[in-house]
């Protein structure tokens, strides 16, 4: 194919995933309401009195809700097509054990999301009502606000969950191998500490709770991609043996 030939197939396969998110937004405000009632049953929630300060503010919250449920619904798919858009370029073997990663990608997207919702969640949380009594402030909370702040800690972390599954996609498509990612692991640690300090509260701990465990999933991407890379290798010279010269 040539490269326009490639550019008209990408953009045949995020057409597909436009349109699957729109339908997974669909199915998100059809439950919207059950996720919703969940949610305010949990801590810290069930003893606040949220408020609407616009009008706007409940419609908002279904949105929030719809595209979050349509996000997790959309992701497996999304790695289906990028699965597709590169199968013409593996091998029989690679595409078989490629297609293995897009149910991966649900569950690894399910463990950010509990891991952010029932650890890092509460404690940002706790952080921030804990500075307003500190300062005699009334806590009064919209439900714009309350449920941004909760979104905007669980999404990012949710995704950043995916790294180990798409190291070793790409260590598969052989564009990174274990020892680049080993030489760029002091810039990897920084910019994961960065990340943790962005979506924690600024205090030491909470910063601390978050960082570690991107970093651990960091060192099991490289293992991950470590295993892939050894089976390449192994294949590659099990070809030169039967087919070299």
């Amino acid at each position: 194919m040539s490269l326009f030939d490639h550019l008209g197939e990408l953009r045949r396969r995020i057409i597909y995933i436009l349109i699957v998110l729109v339908l997974g937004m669909v199915i998100g405000l059809l439950l919207a309401d059950p996720a919703y009632d969940y949610l305010m049953a949990q801590e810290p929630v069930n003893s606040m009195a949220l408020h609407a300060f616009s009008l706007w503010d409940g419609i908002g919250m279904y949105m929030k809700f719809a595209l979050v449920i349509a996000l997790i619904l959309a992701l497996p798919f999304t790695f289906y097509q990028l699965w597709s858009f590169v199968k013409p370029a593996l091998a029989v073997k690679e595409q078989r054990a490629a297609l293995g990663f897009v149910p991966l990608a649900l569950v690894f997207f399910l463990a950010g999301l509990s891991f952010s919702y029932f650890v890092v969640f509460p404690m940002a949380f706790e952080f921030t009502s804990g500075v307003s009594r500190h300062l005699n402030l009334e806590e009064t909370y919209g439900i714009t606000q309350y449920f941004a702040f909760m979104f905007n800690i669980i999404i990012p972390i949710s995704l950043l969950f995916e790294l180990p599954l798409v190291i070793m996609f790409l260590t598969k498509l052989r564009i990174v191998t274990p020892m680049r990612l080993r030489k760029m692991r002091r810039l990897a640690y920084f910019i994961l500490i960065v990340i943790g300090t962005l979506i924690t509260p600024p205090d030491f701990i909470s910063d601390l709770l978050v960082a570690i465990p991107l970093i651990i999933l960091y060192e099991i991407s490289v293992m991950m991609s470590g295993l892939v890379y050894r089976k390449q290798q192994a294949a590659d010279e099990a070809w030169e043996e039967e087919y070299g010269t």
